[in-house]
């Protein structure tokens, strides 16, 4: 058995408790472990990195968020990870059944479709939660009142971000930024804050005996527009009609298109920049770049069209 994590005092338990302990790979920020206890719980432990590891400004707080987030789901009769205890230092749930989607992809045909189907469906639920105010739980990007001021403001800071770490973005931030602003009144549209997981890729959605059986990672989630979780939801990739029939949706409208570029936009621009905090290993950053650039060109060239 691995050596107990040392934050296991600050979620309530002892070694003594621990009949065995495992550390958990995928996650790029926050560290996780697997935990047996004595009762025979299962538990998975998620604790921040030591204070002053450097990075983005939206990721403070992180773990209020995903308590949050998994709160606010579980209300929506979704599937997650069930918040045992948790403060600013750790975050203890409960443990969900299968592997992910990205580990154990199903293969091309009818039941992909029907479970990016069911996918659709789940995230229409989450959708369904409205939320206490516009922008992260932590307050790390100031909110404001409403949805344009909050959005403009996380691109904003993400950019200072991209700046400060020297990202190599395919434009300069003053011109993103311009482009940004000449389309921000798109996001007038959106009056209300809905529950927005933000992270819904491939790697964050578990699969058991051929059915959805957990979103997972909430840890980037904020209250805003419903139409941001599509930026993850269909990463790299164009919006699948099987996804948006399970969400029931149409075909998306001009402003909601002109949306979608702002969010992918600040996606890409997150993508592009963490690398260089966490200090990921060249060869990861080089596909990054090669696998991003040119989503992120297409996001800026929607944007220049409308503006």
């Amino acid at each position: 058995m691995a050596e107990p994590p040392a934050g296991l005092a600050g979620a309530g338990l002892s070694a003594a408790e621990v009949a065995e302990c495992e550390p958990l790979s995928g996650g790029t920020y926050n560290t996780l472990h697997r935990l047996r206890l004595t009762d025979g719980r299962r538990l998975v432990l998620k604790l921040p990195p030591p204070p002053g590891t450097p990075g983005l400004t939206h990721e403070r707080g992180l773990l209020l968020g995903e308590a949050e987030f998994y709160r606010a789901a579980a209300r929506a009769g979704a599937p997650v990870p069930s918040v045992v205890s948790f403060d600013e230092d750790h975050l203890l749930m409960t443990e969900c059944a299968g592997v992910s989607w990205q580990q154990a992809p199903p293969a091309p045909g009818a039941d992909h479709s029907r479970l990016r189907h069911e996918l659709g469906a789940l995230v229409r639920r989450l959708h369904a939660v409205p939320g206490p105010g516009f922008g992260y739980p932590s307050g790390a990007v100031p909110p404001s009142a409403d949805w344009r001021g909050t959005f403009t403001t996380m691109l904003d800071t993400a950019l200072t971000d991209a700046d400060r770490y020297a990202a190599p973005l395919p434009a300069p931030v003053a011109r993103i930024r311009a482009l940004a602003t000449a389309v921000a009144p798109a996001l007038d549209e959106v009056t209300a804050p809905a529950l927005v997981h933000f992270d819904l890729w491939a790697g964050n959605i578990l699969l058991s005996n051929g059915r959805i059986s957990a979103l997972i990672d909430g840890e980037r989630m904020f209250w805003g527009d419903p139409l941001a979780d599509f930026a993850s939801l269909c990463l790299l990739t164009p919006l699948d009609d099987d996804l948006l029939a399970g969400y029931g949706a149409a075909a998306l409208s001009p402003t909601e298109r002109l949306r979608m570029a702002l969010y992918r936009t600040y996606l890409h621009v997150i993508m592009l920049t963490e690398g260089a905090p966490r200090a990921y290993p060249a060869a990861h950053v080089a596909r990054t770049i090669r696998e991003v650039t040119p989503h992120l060109r297409h996001d800026l060239t929607q944007l220049a069209a409308a503006a």
